[in-house]
């Protein structure tokens, strides 16, 4: 049985791996948070330098806009393995996903709703 730092670390560590290898870049920063049966992913850094461009060069709700649907749809279909990676990890099958992006700040959020709040170790530290 894991700890909840222990299992926080291991999600921010395949949600890097997965950026990494399925968007092409990983982000500058990951933070995960286990909240009972929620599980919240924060990834700083993620836009790329052609997305950036994209969102300051087009009328600002139009960059947005476009910005999204992609992300959203690339997500989308990258949903299968990330509903495995914390399947693999938390022991909880998602129930629900929800994403958003920041094209101002360049972070992105996952958030998942899981089944059950996961069985943790307590934390040697205190």
């Amino acid at each position: 049985m894991k700890s909840q730092g222990e299992m926080e670390a291991a999600i921010c560590a395949g949600v890097n791996r997965f950026e990494l290898e399925y968007m092409g870049r990983g982000p500058r920063g990951t933070q995960a948070f286990l909240i009972g049966d929620l599980l919240v992913i924060r990834l700083i850094g993620v836009l790329t330098a052609a997305e950036q461009h994209l969102v300051m060069t087009l009328p600002p709700e139009k960059g947005r806009d476009l910005l999204k649907q992609v992300r959203t749809q690339l997500i989308e279909a990258a949903r299968p393995s990330l509903e495995k990676l914390v399947l693999d990890i938390i022991e909880s099958k998602v129930v629900s996903f929800h994403h958003d992006i920041s094209t101002r700040t360049g972070e992105e959020i996952l958030v998942f709703a899981l089944d059950h709040a996961p069985q943790l170790r307590e934390s040697k530290r205190k």
